[in-house]
């Protein structure tokens, strides 16, 4: 496995769909959006992560803690497998550095790793570091949900990247429950319109005064056999420490 996938940068957030509806009655799709991109994130938040990875041949678990700052800081530290224990990511808005401490050497991520696989799973850098967001690097338009009865009363976005953005998708379709505002799955298609996998977002949960899906489950559709689902077992909006998000900490051992 290559080093330099060694991204990650888990989202927290506060889930906060109120008021997603303008004043015509119609849903806010920026505003639904934007909650979308915000899904795990808040101004300060804490978190424990658990991640597994299921293939045909192996499975593996990850424990990972994560600090967040806003959108624009994150810092995130691997806690177990033992062979991955004190590997640590540091984004700063769009820098991001990943510190190996098998090898004590800190290493910056180049842009052109952002749609990579990260440690085998099948959550891309992306999906984790959040480079890019729904809101601002997608032309968005409300679709008709008449052949999406089974998923009840929903609202479905199509998603299409803008010329500017750097991406495998051709287009991503998010759906989100009208009663409740509480994300359904996001389904993610290519060029010719082929769906090659779906994040499914189960277990509604209360952390603090915040409700959000506490497991996101993602199945890659071109991958027979392959899973990755990531479950938050602890999440914190409280103060954070401006020096966790240093060069010194992302070095520090553990």
């Amino acid at each position: 496995m290559k080093k330099n996938v060694f991204i990650v940068i888990l989202a927290m957030s506060t889930f906060c769909f109120s008021n997603v509806m303008a004043k015509d009655g119609k849903p806010d799709i920026k505003k639904i959006l934007d909650s979308v991109d915000r899904l795990y994130r808040s101004d300060r938040s804490f978190g424990t992560i658990e991640m597994r990875i299921e293939t045909p041949e192996w499975k593996r678990t990850l424990e990972i803690n994560m600090w967040a700052s806003g959108l624009e800081k994150t810092f995130i530290r691997i806690l177990s497998p033992q062979k991955d224990k004190g590997v640590a990511t540091l984004r700063i808005q769009n820098d991001m550095w990943n510190f190996f401490p098998k090898i004590d050497k800190t290493m910056k991520v180049p842009p052109s790793m952002m749609m990579g696989s990260w440690m085998g799973s099948d959550f891309t850098n992306d999906d984790l570091v959040k480079e890019s967001t729904l809101l601002n690097d997608y032309d968005s338009k409300l679709v008709d949900a008449a052949a999406k009865a089974a998923d009840g009363d929903c609202y479905y976005i199509e998603l299409k990247p803008k010329a500017k953005t750097a991406t495998v998708w051709g287009k991503i379709i998010v759906v989100i429950k009208k009663d409740n505002s509480q994300p359904v799955r996001q389904e993610y298609y290519d060029d010719n319109g082929v769906k090659l996998r779906e994040i499914v977002f189960k277990d509604i949960k209360t952390f603090g005064n915040k409700t959000i899906p506490a497991i996101m489950e993602l199945t890659p559709f071109n991958k027979p056999g392959h899973k990755t689902i990531i479950e938050y077992k602890k999440l914190e909006f409280e103060h954070v420490d401006e020096s966790i998000f240093s060069q010194m900490n992302l070095q520090k051992r553990i």
